[in-house]
């Protein structure tokens, strides 16, 4: 089967981070280790990372942080 006879939900499953049935579990280590990487390169203080966030609360820290330093999109020339 093709990816293309699937319904189109499920081509290009895009969640809402909210909606993650796992979203409220504590962050992974991955995404933690990503965040604090990201804050450097945005030159966000130390203190703006949350050990305490949650999968999809780092999740949406890791977009917003992404679009903020270029970082994640597919032209990084």
């Amino acid at each position: 089967m093709a990816s293309n006879d699937l319904p189109e939900q499920s081509q290009n499953p895009v969640k809402d981070p909210e909606d993650w049935s796992t979203g409220g579990e504590p962050m992974t280590g991955p995404q933690a280790s990503y965040l604090q990487t990201l804050l450097q390169q945005a030159g966000k203080p130390e203190s703006e990372f949350d050990p305490g966030l949650t999968k999809a609360q780092a999740s949406e820290m890791i977009d917003r942080l992404q679009k903020e330093t270029g970082r994640g999109t597919l032209d990084q020339s």
